[in-house]
């Protein structure tokens, strides 16, 4: 069995850089941007469906609001939906949630993103909370003495 070595004719440099063909950075949009910083107000139960109390409600009572998820730009339902999660699963997301977050046109780099940023705004978030004196939402506490008339 004959060996070959491609290493001393060059071969390893040109194998390694067809393999590592280099990727262009996920960047996200302004108002994508946006969207993600507005999810974080967002509950869990604004990716169900509406109930059908919901429903009977909103055909009982129509409303001229433009809030309706179902008529938004699906790119940007589907970015919504996975910084919801997000925000409140952190990396815990069903693999359907991130399989419709990449038919929307993202990829696993803008995921990556996604995530890398909410997680240093959560960090961002402990220290700032972690800073805050303990008693400082409480009320201070002014002890009673005999000279106040109680004894």
């Amino acid at each position: 069995m004959a060996y070959l070595e491609f290493a001393e004719c060059g071969g390893a440099a040109v194998a390694t850089a067809a393999y590592e063909a280099p990727r262009p950075a996920a960047r996200f949009s302004a108002l994508e941007w946006w969207v993600i910083a507005a999810a974080q107000r967002d509950k869990l139960s604004s990716l169900d469906a509406p109930g059908p109390v919901a429903r009977l409600l909103g055909a009982l009572f129509p409303s001229n609001d433009n809030d309706s998820d179902r008529d938004a730009d699906p790119r940007v339902e589907a970015l919504r939906r996975m910084a919801v999660l997000a925000w409140h699963k952190s990396y815990v997301i069903p693999k359907w949630e991130i399989e419709g977050f990449r038919r929307a046109g993202f990829t696993l780099d803008h995921y990556e993103l996604l995530q890398a940023s909410i997680a240093a705004a959560k960090a961002k978030q402990r220290s700032a909370r972690a800073a805050r004196p303990r008693h400082a939402a409480r009320r201070a506490w002014i002890p009673l003495e005999p000279s106040y008339g109680l004894s």
